[in-house]
């Protein structure tokens, strides 16, 4: 006699032979018991979970003469020619490769045909799979069918199965098999069958089947034949490894042994991804995960160590090539460049890649070590003020060192004035900007306190600006965050935008109040300029009395005019002015004008 496989030779005859699947054998049981049974059923779930063992089991109980509780009896001559393929009452048709109306309408003619039995069932396996014309012709008859008939239709993807055939079926859903549940069945097997099958083949067996029933026991098989000795599987972890240390070369070496092994770069980006799921799902939820308790302790270090900031990138990156893999000459290109920007922040320049190196900056600076100690007034690296521990706070928040009693800071040296203003003299009053008031000491240390300049700045374009008017948004388009002395401020670009700037500081400091949870007190300054002195302009003006350092005449009396308006600044509605008269003249007039005496002639 022929060898049987395995999944076929413990193929489920019973109900209560079926695993993982008590929500459907309730429900089909309790309609055979009951007299309750549907004239279509729907049964989707993924590849080798029962769908099609269901059916014949259905099939066997709703003809058999001697049914038991919802149960076949499996004796008579009706179940033994179900279990044999020999019936009359049961018709299976693999809507794969006969999706045809034609072979439609062949089986709605024999649908009207009486049977020997009760019931003619009627198994149709990758309903999906049917032509428009297919599901046409088959919609009527599956409302409403013959009183004897009853119709399975099997699918693995029930989205592509038209509303119109689901809405005219009842739906039964088949689920993946727990792990622990599938790997006692393969031990009962293998027991059975009287297998010798190590720890480690069963592992492995459980790996290749992936929830899958049939599948697990098909790779069940293919370790028997290999003398019990478990499958080489593909490196995942050490690809994974590679990814933990940010080592690009373990990472490729990793992927080139997979690959040079034959494995196919699509697959392997999709077990990559399968298995950095597993490790997302037990850093979040634990119970969706269905691996052996071995297999589940590494995954778990393996995604304890990456961190779930680290597995959502990845993932991330992963999803995106593999995307990309279907129209890609060389497959192996593109995973070498997504394994080098996973292990290497600095060769990848997307916005995720630059928030993973900020995080890995944040992470650095809560492990640092900080004195625990209280620190007196008089102490050595002790702050002298409020405004001096605010500074303290925003400089190690930003990752630069607080300098200490025993290296004090070098007294900054100020820089020499331009040669035009070598010697300047005192300006008049009416020229001069009005001095910043500086804030209290109270006030500088709260905004110290308050969000880094990164922060703000990753927040601005997206959450901030829109929550601002249509008046404000236009003027604070053009200003960005920068560090100055007194702490993290908005700059904008010339003297007139810092002063309708200042008209809507009511109006920012409580979005970012309403954003951050804190009030934030906000200060703005030009663009090179000093928040402590001169805050409000940004560029010299020498007085009538100022001299320049190369001929020594005397400089001009008036003040220097203006510098041209900046293209790109953002105008406001509110101060446009009607045009002058004399642009309202057509553009003849306008060059009549131009060119006095001028005649206009026309071109015959």
């Amino acid at each position: 006699m022929a060898h049987q496989s395995l999944y076929r030779r413990y193929r489920p005859r019973r109900f209560d032979e079926l695993k993982g699947q008590e929500h459907v054998v309730r429900v089909l049981r309790n309609a055979v018991r009951e007299d309750r049974v549907g004239h279509a059923y729907l049964f989707s779930g993924p590849r080798g979970t029962g769908k099609t063992s269901s059916a014949r089991i259905l099939a066997k109980v709703l003809n058999c003469e001697q049914p038991e509780d919802g149960e076949p009896c499996g004796r008579c001559a009706s179940c033994v020619a179900v279990d044999a393929g020999s019936s009359f009452d049961v018709h299976e048709l693999d809507a794969a490769s006969n999706n045809g109306v034609d072979n439609i309408r062949e089986l709605i003619e024999r649908a009207s045909y009486t049977t020997t039995g009760r019931h003619k069932v009627y198994i149709l396996d990758e309903v999906h799979m049917l032509s428009r014309a297919a599901e046409a012709a088959l919609l009527k008859t599956l409302e409403e069918p013959p009183p004897h008939v009853v119709f399975v239709l099997a699918t693995t993807d029930p989205q592509k199965v038209s509303p119109t055939i689901r809405s005219r079926t009842q739906h039964l859903e088949f689920h993946l098999l727990p792990a622990e549940e599938l790997e006692a069945h393969v031990r009962w097997v293998a027991a059975d069958a009287g297998l010798a099958v190590s720890d480690e083949a069963i592992e492995a067996v459980l790996h290749m089947g992936a929830g899958s029933a049939r599948d697990t026991l098909s790779a069940l098989d293919q370790v028997v034949a290999a003398g019990g000795v478990a499958p080489e599987l593909v490196p995942l972890d050490e690809l994974v490894e590679g990814l933990v240390e940010t080592d690009p070369g373990r990472a490729v070496a990793a992927l080139a042994a997979a690959l040079h092994s034959g494995r196919d770069a699509r697959s392997l980006a999709e077990e990559l991804i399968a298995h950095l799921r597993d490790g997302f799902l037990l850093l979040v939820a634990p119970d969706l995960v269905q691996l052996p308790d071995r297999r589940r302790a590494v995954v778990a270090d393996q995604a304890e160590r990456l961190g779930l900031p680290g597995t959502v990138r990845a993932m991330e990156v992963l999803g995106e090539v593999l995307v990309e893999l279907r129209h890609a000459p060389d497959p192996r290109v593109l995973l070498d460049v997504a394994l080098v920007k996973l292990t290497n922040v600095d060769a990848d320049s997307s916005p995720s890649a630059l928030l993973a190196r900020i995080e890995k900056l944040e992470r650095a600076l809560a492990a640092a070590p900080t004195s625990t100690a209280p620190a007196g007034p008089g102490a050595p690296g002790a702050p002298t003020s409020a405004a001096d521990a605010g500074e303290g706070t925003r400089r190690a928040r930003l990752g630069s060192a607080v300098p200490s009693a025993a290296s004090p800071p070098e007294p900054e040296m100020p820089a020499a004035p331009p040669p035009e203003a070598a010697a300047p003299a005192a300006a008049p009053e009416h020229t001069r900007p009005a001095p910043t008031p500086e804030p209290p000491a109270s006030a500088t240390a709260e905004s110290a306190a308050g969000p880094s300049r990164d922060e703000l700045t990753l927040a601005w374009a997206d959450d901030l600006l829109p929550r601002l008017s249509r008046q404000a948004k236009p003027v604070l388009a053009a200003a960005r965050w920068v560090d100055t002395d007194a702490g993290v401020a908005l700059a904008v670009p010339n003297e007139p935008h810092r002063a309708r700037c200042e008209q809507h500081r009511a109006e920012l400091e409580g979005a970012l109040a309403t954003y951050f949870g804190r009030p934030v007190t906000v200060t703005f300054v030009v663009e090179g300029a000093s928040i402590g002195g001169g805050a409000g302009t940004g560029r010299d003006n020498p007085g009538p009395a100022g001299r320049t350092a190369a001929g020594g005449s005397p400089a001009r009396s008036r003040r220097e005019p203006d510098p041209e308006p900046d293209p790109d600044e953002s105008i406001d509605p509110a101060e446009l002015v009607n045009a002058a008269p004399e642009h309202d003249l057509a553009p003849l007039e306008r060059v009549a004008q131009a060119f006095p005496g001028a005649e206009f002639v026309e071109e015959g």
